[in-house]
């Protein structure tokens, strides 16, 4: 990770490259006369960056710095005050080493040492004039947050061949060590005492055998109901025996993701010690193909008595979140999330800029945009009205795992969840569209880590 340093003076070593603006189309490095460099981010158009622009600079500064071999970088806190939106010392400081932390991340488990050594930024001189608690404060959570968005990008680009529903469980434990998070692995033994049809199913097919993860980090009062999170944990998706294309099989290690934001949400959440009451619950299994697969036309049982009826075994996710969501009900949650590379259909409707997101509270997926725009974590409201059950009707099943037409896939995948989440409040988050970042964003190749950061938001506001 970075050293974050905070300090009122302008710093003179030839090692820290200072960083400024200039109204140049293009951002470039360049040597002072005393031999110290420079880096110059080309702003054409003061007025008119926002937050989404301001978080591209940061990490393009980040770039620039490791593209030139830059290891110190010092910023000038004041001159990212932008007169287009506003903002506090604490919150813009956070903003700062959030971004610089994501875009000094590379994954680099598998690779062999450079003989000159990996080329990551080291330290971030932060200089202001009111060198303050509070923007310390905001350096050491955005670092800490950054951190966690980084570990899940670690997990979720591991390969499947190292990161089976039991090294997943494992790691669930390592990631909250030392903090007061209580960690509960259920196997097949206790899977099958609680009827739980859907994980037992979809895991069939697999020699891994599946594993329920459960975190518990009790921060709040006693009386307090409980915020619970749902990620979704297949360590590999195969597809099952409607078996998926050669084109998209290869990063199906990542259909893992939500469980991987599930868990390192909670571990910042944690660590920095919020007044919640908060659990994860983590069904993880891998989809397999074999002979005692689960067949398209099975009718699956969940732990509640309802049937799902199989109609394509490439849908499994949801078949998992069904009995998890479930077992959430037993903590009377006043929140329950659930995240979850679900569908391709939400890429298809909205690209890979923006999770789509569903809910039963209007207020509540108000609330969840704008914490979206805060944190840099970008979402969009889908609908979700009872128009929509027609489509997941069961023949021969209670429900079906897949709609009646081609169309609307986002859509028929969260009204399939809602059947089983009761009168709670409830968020569905489809990750799908950001499981991987993308060309732009100055972020390195495989593992967006999405919705980590807007996960810690909502725990902190809610």
């Amino acid at each position: 990770m970075i050293k974050f340093t905070l300090t009122t003076q302008l710093p003179r070593q030839k090692d820290i490259a200072l960083v400024s603006f200039s109204d140049e189309k293009e951002s470039v490095v360049i040597m002072l006369p005393g031999g110290q460099k420079s880096i110059r981010l080309g702003i054409l158009e003061k007025e008119k960056i926002n937050r989404r622009k301001l978080v591209l600079l940061i990490r393009q500064t980040v770039a620039l710095a490791k593209s030139h071999q830059i290891k110190r970088l010092a910023f000038l806190l004041d001159d990212f005050v932008f007169p287009s939106f506003e903002t506090t010392s604490r919150a813009l400081a956070e903003l700062l080493a959030v971004n610089c932390e994501m875009a000094n991340f590379e994954f680099i488990k598998y690779k062999t040492r450079p003989k000159e050594g990996w080329n990551f930024l080291e330290e971030v001189i932060v200089v202001s004039k009111k060198a303050t608690a509070n923007i310390k404060q905001g350096l050491k959570i955005g670092a800490l947050i950054g951190g966690e968005v980084n570990a899940c990008r670690v997990l979720v680009n591991t390969p499947a061949g190292e990161m089976t529903p039991q090294i997943l469980a494992y790691a669930a434990g390592k990631a909250v060590r030392g903090t007061s998070v209580k960690t509960t692995v259920l196997g097949q033994t206790e899977i099958e005492r609680l009827r739980m049809g859907g994980v037992l199913g979809v895991s069939r097919g697999s020699a891994e055998e599946p594993c329920f993860i459960i975190l518990e980090y009790w921060g709040g009062e006693a009386k307090e109901k409980p915020i619970v999170l749902v990620g979704k944990g297949v360590t590999f998706d195969t597809g099952g025996l409607n078996l998926k294309p050669t084109e998209g099989i290869y990063e199906m290690h990542m259909d893992m993701s939500g469980a991987a934001a599930v868990i390192h949400a909670i571990a910042a959440s944690a660590k920095l010690k919020l007044n919640k009451n908060i659990v994860g619950l983590i069904p993880a299994v891998e989809n397999m193909p074999s002979g005692s697969s689960y067949h398209p036309g099975d009718v699956l049982r969940t732990m509640s008595g309802k049937t799902i009826e199989v109609l394509n075994t490439d849908a499994e996710g949801r078949i998992i979140l069904a009995d998890a969501l479930l077992y959430a009900k037993r903590y009377r949650p006043g929140l329950l999330v659930d995240v979850a590379t679900l569908t391709s259909a939400a890429i298809m409707a909205l690209g890979q800029r923006a999770s789509a997101i569903f809910s039963t509270e209007e207020d509540l997926q108000k609330l969840i945009c704008e914490l979206g725009e805060e944190s840099g974590d970008y979402v969009w409201p889908m609908p979700l009205w009872e128009e929509y059950e027609e489509d997941i009707k069961g023949t021969f099943g209670d429900v079906a795992n897949t709609g009646k037409t081609r169309y609307g896939g986002a859509i028929t995948a969260a009204m399939f969840l809602k059947q089983f989440i009761g009168s709670f409040p409830w968020v569905h988050i489809d990750i799908a569209p950001r499981m991987t970042s993308i060309e732009g964003e100055h972020l390195a190749k495989g593992a967006a880590g999405a919705p980590v950061r807007l996960l810690v938001k909502l725990l902190e506001r809610i």
